[in-house]
């Protein structure tokens, strides 16, 4: 038998029984930790809200410069956008329960002190920015955690209708914390104290998710038997992941091209209800809530649409409904029309973020997830940030109009580049963990060369095959595929080689940087990568398997005298 197998396998353990798949797309709710955890976080949605109304508006009261208003939405954003990699990295080394209640506390003392200064009356439009920044660092680094579980929390087989109703506890926020926190903000005569009891109110908030996840008694899904990578080392296999996933690299493209453009609607609409429409802190606020409405509508019908329209089918129809979205508020300036159109672009808006969250969390294995998340957030973020800099610049230097005008256009033109890049389309591939039969083969210390598992390296590991020269196209072609799950598990370098006197003789080699480092590329393998390395195997002609070795390099000992 060949020796390239990995000695253990990651635990594997499904955190409760698979209730009976429901169309409605509320199967997941009759799970009681999984409820637990969507009710705190939904109350702790509507403070987030509230306090991302009532912080706008208190900057739209403490200057008048459009770039600076715009920058609320970039100092929400940015943070994921630097924090992402470094996010999902802690969130698959650490334990994500304790990750999840160090920053919940982080953020619950961060909008503490922000609403204490508001109070106080001892607050700037960069003291604002400064504190919304250092809460959404805090929500940053919580994210890929947050979401990551979810796999841990609910079989696979609801994971969609989870996401979904993932969205539709956002959503469902969207739509009265708005609302609520420009009624809060109005109710006062200073924007500063309706402004400081929402800040309060949401710092309370976070009491409660703080509670569910100190009650939770975790059981992870992936348990690996070798030592956590260094911070450093993890957040590189996650970019190496990523360079080496075609479908994750499509999710990622998408959800930059939407998040960019789509951002003007996000980072302007407080400027479009003060000074189009003519409305107060409600006004926008229901504006706000609008969206949310759409959105909570959109995340109840979606597990029927999705099931009866593909992925890209759903995005494309949201994108061109974004389109007359942002070309509405530039043009319409009447409040019902406003509010109608919004409430379409809020069922857009979850449809699509909601699809490409899917994408990521079924085209991952567990080991990776939450850095994949986080490079997800990263770019969904990053998206915001840099698109509510480019639409709140064009609108201090234009009109308000222009830029949304700008925005739609550049929307419009990135569809034809977006449908090449092809989501959830096909089988989804099985990602449970390979549940191998036989260990690695045993590194041997002899007098004057060490090899000691953690340090010993570089590694090359060597395969060679013998192919009938009919086979030789398809083998290539199967071999190609089977280099990208070399990569994305660890090799850093990989090679297929074809003997000159013997066309028939290949070799196939990768390097890993560290024994330790090829031992966790074995343990990673799932079943869809075994299933493109047999095929390559099937395609050996001789009887026997291709003959493997694994090699250490063989550094320079000095003489002993």
């Amino acid at each position: 038998m060949p020796l390239e197998t990995p000695d253990t396998a990651p635990a594997t353990e499904s955190p409760t029984p698979a209730p009976p798949i429901s169309i409605s797309g509320f199967a997941p709710l009759r799970i009681p930790l999984f409820r637990d955890r969507w009710v705190a976080s939904t109350v702790s949605s509507v403070g987030t809200w509230m306090q991302d109304t009532a912080g706008t508006w208190l900057m739209t009261s403490l200057t008048a410069s459009p770039l600076l208003i715009a920058l609320m939405q970039t100092a929400a954003s940015l943070p994921i956008f630097f924090l992402g990699l470094l996010a999902g990295a802690t969130a698959d080394i650490f334990d994500r329960r304790r990750l999840l209640i160090f920053w919940q506390c982080w953020m619950l003392v961060s909008v503490a002190i922000l609403a204490v200064l508001t109070f106080l009356g001892h607050i700037s439009p960069w003291a604002l920015l400064g504190f919304t920044f250092l809460l959404n660092a805090g929500s940053a680094m919580n994210n890929p955690a947050w979401q990551a579980i979810v796999p841990e929390l609910v079989p696979r087989a609801l994971i969609p209708d989870t996401v979904t109703l993932n969205a539709a506890s956002n959503n469902l926020a969207r739509a009265v914390g708005p609302a609520l926190g420009g009624l809060m903000v109005a109710a006062f005569k200073s924007p500063h104290a309706g402004a400081g009891w929402v800040f309060f109110l949401n710092a309370a908030s976070f009491a409660g998710v703080i509670w569910v996840l100190v009650n939770w008694k975790r059981m992870p899904l992936f348990k690996s038997a070798l030592p956590s990578e260094r911070i450093a080392g993890s957040i590189r296999s996650g970019i190496r992941y990523v360079r080496y996933s075609p479908p994750l690299q499509a999710s990622l493209l998408r959800v930059f091209l939407f998040t960019f453009f789509v951002s003007a609607v996000w980072s302007l609409l407080a400027l479009v209800a003060k000074r189009d429409l003519h409305q107060g802190a409600l006004g926008y606020g229901i504006l706000n809530g609008a969206l949310g409405i759409g959105a909570l509508i959109g995340a109840s019908t979606l597990p029927r649409v999705r099931r009866r329209v593909p992925a890209d089918t759903i995005i494309a129809g949201s994108t061109v409904v974004y389109v007359a979205t942002l070309l509405i508020l530039a043009f319409i300036k009447s409040p019902p029309i406003v509010i109608a159109t919004l409430v379409c672009a809020g069922y857009a808006w979850t449809s699509t973020m909601s699809t490409l969250n899917v994408s990521v969390q079924l085209s991952v294995p567990a080991w990776v997830q939450a850095r994949a998340l986080g490079a997800y957030l990263m770019t969904f973020q990053g998206g915001l940030a840099l698109g509510s800099i480019l639409w709140g610049f064009i609108a201090e230097h234009t009109t308000t109009p222009r830029a949304l005008i700008c925005a739609a256009c550049g929307l419009a033109l990135s569809l034809p580049i977006a449908l090449r890049f092809h989501i959830l389309r096909g089988a989804v591939p099985d990602l449970s963990p390979y549940q191998w039969k036989n260990p690695p083969p045993q590194l041997v210390d002899f007098d004057g060369l060490p090899a000691t598992e953690a340090t010993a390296g570089p590694v090359r590991i060597s395969i060679d095959y013998n192919i009938a020269i009919a086979d030789y196209a398809e083998f290539t072609r199967a071999i190609h595929r089977l280099r990208d799950v070399r990569l994305r598990d660890g090799a850093i370098r990989w090679g297929i080689f074809r003997d000159a006197q013997n066309p028939e003789l290949l070799n196939e080699t990768f390097i890993m940087e560290s024994w330790l480092d090829y031992l966790r590329s074995r343990e990673r393998f799932t079943q869809a990568d075994i299933a493109i390395r047999e095929r390559v195997r099937s395609l050996h002609s001789l009887p026997d398997s291709p003959h493997i070795s694994h090699q250490l390099y063989a550094g320079e000992i000095p003489d002993v005298e």
